[in-house]
């Protein structure tokens, strides 16, 4: 898992409540166990204009212009501006997948379905949880300056807008250090790596009979 560090990222608006997994990635695209190639059909439905199937060449897919990431002054974007509820429904890990895999880093939104909550984190993502007022306002300077770009300060627990605004939000302890770490649960597990190779030596020196066929 990639490090979450101090990034300035531009912000691209979703301004729609209620977002669920399905709108992020529709339940086609969820035969692989990859962790790539998910950025593609991110939103497919709202992205392209004809139906999406999985291993599809998407280059050539005719585009809905009027789909916020189709729009040339949100490409490169890498926070997502979204209304509350967002990632709702079903509990499938390839929505995060699927934002990651696209260049999100980070979402920003006034609530956020817990499954969908707790897997961001797992993969990387951060997610910023603010007041609905907040919210509208960066929805309306977002929509009013072409760029906008947010600071973001995982360390400080602090955004700042293009104006100099300081925002500071709230992130449990553990989680913030796993994504500053870069560490989900396979990483957090090997940091017990030599303890754990400690206690398999023991437990072969001690019971030599449970290993003799895994020579």
């Amino acid at each position: 898992m990639k490090k979450f560090e101090r990034t300035e990222g531009l912000v691209a608006p979703l301004d729609r409540a209620n977002v669920d997994t399905d709108l992020i990635i529709p339940k086609q695209f969820l035969k692989s166990i990859k962790r790539t190639g998910f950025g593609v059909n991110l939103f497919d439905e709202l992205r392209y204009l004809d139906e999406g199937y999985p291993g599809q060449d998407c280059s050539n897919r005719p585009l809905n212009p009027d789909f916020v990431l189709n729009q040339p002054r949100y490409q490169g974007a890498s926070v997502l501006l979204a209304r509350r509820n967002f990632g709702c429904g079903s509990s499938r890990e390839h929505a995060p997948w699927a934002l990651e895999d696209f260049g999100f880093r980070a979402v920003i939104a006034p609530s956020f379905a817990d499954i969908f909550y707790n897997n961001a984190f797992k993969n990387g993502i951060l997610l910023i949880t603010l007041p609905e007022e907040t919210v509208d306002r960066l929805f309306k300077e977002v929509e009013a300056s072409e760029g906008y770009a947010l600071d973001l300060d995982l360390e400080n627990q602090r955004l700042t807008t293009p104006a100099g605004e300081v925002i500071e939000f709230e992130v449990d302890p553990f989680r913030k250090h796993c994504l500053l770490e870069g560490l989900d649960d396979i990483g957090i597990t090997l940091k017990d790596e030599e303890a754990i190779r400690a206690f398999e030596a023991k437990h072969r020196a001690a019971r030599p009979w449970l290993f003799r066929d895994s020579a």
